[in-house]
């Protein structure tokens, strides 16, 4: 007969959790795409991009002139590690065995799928975790956590954050586009890069759509006069500016309980197509040890977040951990532009 120790292993939860998915959690992942090292250090190349200068003359049968590099900074940081548990208690494991003796298989996956919905609470959160780091690097520069006695702060180096000329507030007399289009000259200036894409709160967007200047714009005809939608002011940015712009105001559980946005009130932030870094990972102790063993169970989601199940004899119970290395690199940093929309 299966035991709860059957029913409840890492593999079984990392299948579940596969097959859930957690794009509703995950609004960066596309600029941060995934990638594993091997150790606790991150460090990468930051900027190193420029407009290209033009080529020097020379005369025939003369030695070349050598270029000097363009400047770089390396940037390094041990990566953090994150890791908490869950338990199936005694109780739970009375009542999960009541399950399993009435052979009911459908019953059976009723409860394990109740019971699995609550153990993958610590890869949303996992995955939460890892979203907030993505939202600070994009969009104030700086991650910044205190959790659970630990500290932890890294400066990725943003130069480019400026404030809007009037703020966005003023919707009689601020001009929110041509905020857009001094930011989109400044970066293309310095760096050649086009900003195409951008991401804002919901406090900025409702002052763009009561804007007098942009609802002008876009009822010419009316006098500023008419319902300005959601669409209509997303294809009137894009064909004005040419940038795409998504609305974030999803918001995670902080450990005070309290509810916080990933994206900060009053912020508008630019940036080009593509990757703008990378989200990497360590190998956590539980991979690199426990995977091969018989101590425990562990299986890796998400590229490398473990699910470690380990069984207790007194009280018997099943301990699930999960446990992340990880930190976002921002290699585009010179090509992202911050703007306050408040101040």
């Amino acid at each position: 007969m299966a035991t709860i120790f059957d029913l409840v292993k890492s593999d079984h939860i990392a299948s579940y959790w596969t097959e859930l998915g957690n794009s509703d959690i995950n609004m960066t992942e596309e600029l941060f795409p995934a990638c594993k090292q091997v150790g606790l250090n991150l460090k990468w190349i930051k900027g190193g991009r420029g407009l290209p200068v033009v080529l020097k003359a020379s005369a025939f049968d003369a030695h070349a002139i050598p270029r000097s590099r363009i400047g770089f900074t390396q940037l390094q940081h041990e990566m953090p590690f994150f890791k908490e548990s869950m338990y199936v208690d005694e109780e739970l494991r009375q009542q999960l065995s009541m399950v399993v003796n009435t052979g009911n298989q459908v019953y059976i996956d009723s409860v394990m799928n109740r019971i699995f919905d609550d153990e993958v609470r610590l890869l949303r959160a996992a995955a939460s975790r890892r979203e907030q780091m993505r939202m600070m690097a994009l969009t104030t520069g700086v991650i910044s956590m205190t959790s659970n006695g630990q500290s932890f702060t890294f400066d990725y180096g943003i130069t480019h954050k400026a404030n809007a000329i009037d703020p966005w507030s003023d919707t009689d007399d601020s001009d929110p586009m041509e905020d857009i289009r001094i930011a989109k000259e400044v970066i293309q200036s310095e760096t050649g890069e086009v900003l195409t894409r951008a991401m804002c709160d919901g406090i900025s967007w409702r002052n763009l759509r009561r804007n007098s200047i942009i609802r002008k714009s876009v009822f010419s005809m009316t006098g500023g006069v008419g319902n300005l939608s959601d669409a209509t002011l997303k294809q009137h940015i894009k064909d004005e500016m040419g940038i795409d712009v998504v609305v974030n105001d999803m918001r995670h559980g902080e450990e005070s309980g309290e509810r916080i946005r990933y994206m900060p009130e009053k912020t508008f932030v630019l940036f080009p197509d593509g990757e703008l870094g990378r989200t990497w990972f360590g190998t956590t102790p539980a991979e690199a040890d426990l995977a091969n063993g018989n101590i425990a169970n562990v299986s890796v989601v998400d590229t490398g977040v473990a699910i470690t199940t380990v069984q207790r004899t007194d009280p018997v119970q099943v301990e699930t951990i999960v446990s992340q290395i990880c930190l976002p690199s921002l290699e585009r940093a010179d090509s992202i532009y911050i703007l306050d929309t408040g101040a």
